[in-house]
């Protein structure tokens, strides 16, 4: 392996670097975009359960604002839950749009990384070439020994380029329906705790009968 990629030439090193830095990434999303830290299980249920009881306060709002990025939107809508709906729902989008964000955290690098790895593999192959050429122009072709350094780093960079960039690419894609999936999830999760405070605001604020017959 370290003869491979030593005869690949100096250009190996970025193409190395790269794909220890798409497994790092891919391995970090792969944790951090788990169902189960993103929604978890009948956070919705539970924190509605605390609303019913009247048993909610800052601590446990903070402490739901620290503990997933569903808990984060949510904790921004039950900030606003004696407010108007449409206040509460701005803030919960404006909330929303910060938690996508950090969701979508090295997934830009990662996609250069799959860009540029296949344009540093095509930059040795013309390295590569241009070794050849001279090799040609200074012995001749009667020697392949001669010709087989640069015809080889032609072919370990333009590999080694390509062998990133795939998994690059899939681990690129793979995440962005995944975030994409969880964000409509999420928002399904925030408009079920929106109409439900709202149905109980406007209960609330609903008068009762009044008893007493009326005057002949």
């Amino acid at each position: 392996m370290v003869d491979i990629v030593r005869a690949g030439g100096l250009l190996m090193v970025p193409i190395i670097l790269c794909a220890i830095i798409a497994m790092g990434i891919v391995l970090e999303r792969f944790w951090t975009l788990k169902k189960t830290r993103v929604i978890p299980e009948d956070l919705t249920s539970k924190v509605w359960g605390w609303v019913e009881k009247d048993a909610l306060d800052q601590s446990q709002i903070q402490t739901l604002h620290q503990g997933s990025p569903l808990g984060q939107i949510l904790a921004a809508g039950l900030i606003n839950r004696d407010r108007e709906r449409v206040i509460m729902k701005d803030s919960i989008e404006d909330t929303g749009r910060h938690v996508v964000h950090e969701m979508e955290r090295y997934l830009d690098t990662l996609g250069t990384i799959a860009a540029i790895t296949p344009l540093l593999g095509l930059l040795g192959t013309v390295i590569g070439m241009v070794k050849v050429f001279t090799a040609i122009t200074t012995h001749g072709v009667g020697d392949p020994t001669v010709l087989a350094g640069g015809i080889a780093e032609a072919l370990i960079t333009t590999g080694a380029g390509l062998s990133v960039a795939i998994p690059a690419l899939i681990g690129y894609r793979y995440y962005r329906n995944r975030i994409d999936t969880l964000v409509v999830d999420m928002e399904k999760e925030a408009i079920k705790l929106v109409e439900a405070l709202h149905r109980r605001t406007v209960k609330k604020k609903k008068p009762g009968k009044k008893n007493g017959k009326k005057k002949k």
